[in-house]
């Protein structure tokens, strides 16, 4: 049973940072991109960022890029989100997400997903 769990949510004022972790368990095969989603009041779940299975490519929305850093630790099955300079419209569930079987760095058609950890940007 594949398991997915985020931590690091917060609320956190305009220009201030967070980090979010997830970790994975259970049974993922080694090849595999993991990816953070966020899914915003009334709006749709869109993608934010993902890497692929060695942690070298890394894919980012434009929306993003230059403020938010993905990494991963594969030793800890771990994926982390490093938000810089946040912005009100960053407010949103974030989610994390396991796509298997893949080298690439996929924006859809993830396999395993988390329950989401809340981000409030205050102005």
């Amino acid at each position: 049973q594949v398991q997915v769990v985020e931590t690091g949510g917060g609320l956190v004022q305009v220009g201030g940072s967070l980090r979010l972790s997830c970790a994975a368990s259970g049974g993922i095969s080694s090849f595999n991109a993991m990816g953070w989603f966020r899914q915003a009041p009334g709006k749709e779940r869109e993608f934010v960022a993902a890497v692929n299975w060695s942690g070298d490519s890394t894919d980012y929305s434009d929306s993003v890029k230059g403020r938010f850093t993905i990494s991963r630790d594969n030793a800890k099955n771990t994926v982390y989100l490093q938000m810089n300079n946040l912005k009100p419209e960053d407010t949103a569930v974030y989610y994390c997400a396991i796509r298997t079987g893949v080298l690439g760095v996929p924006k859809d058609n993830y396999n395993y997903w988390g329950q989401g950890t809340q981000v409030t940007v205050s102005s």
